[in-house]
């Protein structure tokens, strides 16, 4: 079995991929004619040159344009079905999805109708495509005070039936103005029983992800590649065994690592972290999660056993039931050992 097939034999799960930038060229194209006058072009070639990024904050001011395109649940319905079609491709079954109520809210879009549409592509994704559909909502870092309230508010009075998780993201620097009013919004998250799974240790250091751990209770982080600057905090990774969810290429794309062969994943993977591999917001940056496992392989150098326990650790990382957990693993057990 050559490398490509053992990778496309995986069964996978996606834990770190967001709604928007999961739009692959023709969802967004097709939303950018839907609604006329945006800055998003109606070009492929000109989308893909719009998708050339100089540095995290010209990726958010992009990211923002094609977010603009999202002006009805309609718009949200399709995005998912989008997403579920292109990891079906990939023989992916489960996927943790992000979405930022605040982005839907700015636009007028009615809390309950977002909820809707969240749940009628879920039960579409799961019916067409097999693949199991559950939300994260998640706070853009940037906004402040607003934009948690209006986060927290939908997770615990709108909820979709598939709503896992609560996180924040966008820019990190911009967090700490903003500290209690999103430790207050994770404590009301969680106490209503969601799970804690920031971003943190992207585009600044393990202070940031300090930050999460201790401020916002973090059971998973999106990102965490800048650990490796204190050894006390890898120490805590390493005995709590919390899971960083990786993003090769889009560290690469955003300017946080300079080529993808310097990229920290083997070096994470060698002082005993908890990994899993995710594609962030694949067609921004022309990837898909099985690329980021062959990225793995030819780049970063990692084997067969290797990727079978990244595989293995997003099924664990997951918030799947038990029952689903032990199917694929035992499916990803076979196909490591065949």
């Amino acid at each position: 079995m050559t490398i490509d097939a053992f990778i496309d034999a995986l069964p996978k799960v996606e834990l770190h991929v967001h709604l928007v930038g999961s739009a692959s060229v023709d969802t967004v194209l097709e939303l950018s004619r839907r609604h006329p006058g945006s800055a998003v072009p109606t070009t492929e070639e000109e989308l893909r040159a719009f998708y050339t990024f100089t540095d995290f904050p010209h990726f958010a001011r992009v990211y923002q344009a094609v977010n603009s395109l999202v002006k009805e649940p309609q718009d949200v319905a399709t995005l998912v079905l989008g997403l579920s079609r292109d990891l079906a491709a990939q023989n992916t079954r489960y996927v943790e999805l992000q979405v930022t109520p605040y982005a839907h809210a700015v636009v007028g879009m009615p809390m309950r109708e977002v909820t809707e549409a969240l749940d009628l592509a879920a039960k579409q994704s799961l019916a067409e495509h097999g693949v199991e559909m559950a939300y994260i909502f998640d706070i853009p870092g940037e906004y402040g005070e607003e934009a948690a309230r209006v986060t927290v508010d939908h997770a615990l009075t709108e909820p979709p039936a598939t709503l896992v998780g609560f996180g924040i993201g966008g820019i990190e620097q911009d967090r700490l103005k903003y500290r209690d009013a999103y430790r207050d919004a994770f404590t009301a998250a969680r106490a209503a029983g969601l799970h804690s799974v920031p971003h943190g240790g992207e585009m600044t250091g393990p202070e940031t992800m300090w930050e999460v751990i201790e401020g916002y209770g973090a059971e998973r982080i999106g990102h965490g590649i800048r650990c490796l600057e204190d050894p006390r905090l890898v120490a805590h990774l390493r005995e709590t065994q919390l899971p960083l969810d990786v993003c090769p290429t889009s560290n690469v794309c955003t300017g946080q690592i300079a080529t993808l062969s310097e990229h920290p994943l083997p070096r994470l993977l060698e002082e005993g972290l908890f990994v899993t591999l995710n594609s962030d917001d694949p067609p921004m940056f022309a990837t898909t999660l099985s690329q980021e496992y062959r990225v793995a392989a030819e780049v970063l150098g990692l084997g067969r056993r290797e990727l079978a326990t990244l595989a293995a650790n997003g099924v664990r990382a997951s918030y799947l039931d038990k029952d689903r957990k032990r199917e694929l693993l035992a499916e990803i057990s076979a196909v490591a050992a065949s």
